[in-house]
């Protein structure tokens, strides 16, 4: 490999996800969980994917693993290149080279993700056995190494250790150590930090950073929290109603916000400064049904600034010019938009800081 080709792949982005669209079947209907979601993951660094639940954070990130259960889950349209390599569609022998190998993923729920019949070590071991064809005893001391690493005190003592043993913040670190067993290159944390009470939080996010500075890997974060994205993040994907409806980098996303919806998650942040009022402002409403979704952009029930065009058409993506990628769906960036007073809101998205 010559200098310009590792310096080509240096400066290209490691996974590419493109017009990425999730259903599943159901007896109410199909549910459009994914209605086209494009971002982009450089190598070394962290991508935050926020909104509210249900917004389809997750089901984005198992279609790539090749996690939704098909049926009744099903992938309609997309691409996501890892490496250059598409991933959406290949068969399970193949795909087992990527999935737990490449990319690790860090489920939401460490207890109910983690098999209760067997020992934290074995569940480590078993990975490093299938993918990198170790011996068992290769594999269990490579276990302890890694549990080790997640800074697990008593690692030989504890991978013989079942989980119910382990309490949650070691839980979420076993479960760490086991997705990074075959140094995957793309991390996926699925909110790592549910029902860990705050300090175990900064440890686990602190942990989660010293192992991305060690190993280079990237790291893509689901949340709801902000306070996380704000501390991990290089980029970030604002997703609502099965779409990004935002994104650039985390400097653009909180002192440059482009959509409406952003500027609301940032109102309903609690905030300790003292030139902000202490109320906290919600966003009113429920998001759309995505049995039905509605025609134009998802958020115009929701929206203070909303005008008639943004209930007929989807907004596409509007360059914000504050810096490259930072991109919003949102119609009040169109050039012929009328300005706040006459779109019916109070203020426009570009003025928020």
């Amino acid at each position: 490999m010559n200098d310009s080709d590792t310096t080509r792949q240096a400066t290209e982005p490691l996974l590419v996800v493109r017009d990425l669209h999730v259903e599943f079947a159901t007896y109410g209907g199909v549910v459009q969980a994914v209605r086209g979601v494009d971002f982009e993951v450089a190598r070394g660094q962290t991508l935050s994917i926020v909104g509210e639940s249900g917004c389809g954070k997750s089901v984005t990130v198992q279609s790539i693993m090749g996690l939704i259960p098909t049926p009744p889950g099903r992938i309609t349209a997309g691409s996501a290149k890892l490496g250059g390599v598409e991933l959406l569609g290949l068969p399970p022998a193949e795909a087992n080279k990527y999935r737990g190998v490449e990319l690790g993923m860090i489920f939401q729920d460490p207890m109910t993700s983690l098999n209760p019949t067997m020992t934290i070590g074995e569940q480590i071991a078993e990975t490093l056995m299938v993918h990198r064809g170790q011996s068992h005893g290769e594999a269990l001391r490579a276990a302890e190494q890694l549990l080790d690493k997640t800074r697990i005190p008593e690692a030989k003592r504890r991978a013989r250790q079942y989980p119910f043993e382990f309490s949650g913040g070691m839980l979420q670190r076993a479960m760490i150590a086991q997705s990074l067993a075959c140094g995957p290159s793309i991390l996926i944390a699925d909110e790592p930090t549910t029902a860990l009470d705050v300090t175990i939080q900064a440890q686990i996010l602190e942990l989660m950073r010293e192992l991305q500075r060690d190993d280079g890997m990237s790291i893509i974060l689901i949340t709801h929290d902000l306070a996380v994205v704000a501390r991990m993040s290089d980029t970030v994907a604002v997703m609502y109603a099965g779409q990004a409806i935002e994104s650039g980098t985390v400097d653009d996303i909180f002192y440059r916000s482009g959509h409406p919806y952003t500027l609301g998650l940032k109102d309903a942040m609690p905030s300790n400064r003292a030139d902000r009022d202490k109320q906290l402002e919600p966003i009113l409403g429920s998001p759309p049904d995505l049995f039905d979704p509605p025609a134009g952009c998802g958020y115009f029930a929701r929206c203070p600034n909303a005008m008639r065009v943004c209930g007929r058409e989807t907004p596409p993506e509007f360059g914000q010019g504050n810096g490259a990628g930072h991109t919003a769906r949102c119609w009040l960036h169109h050039p012929d938009a009328p300005g706040p007073e006459a779109a019916g809101g109070t203020s426009r998205p570009e003025r928020a800081n």
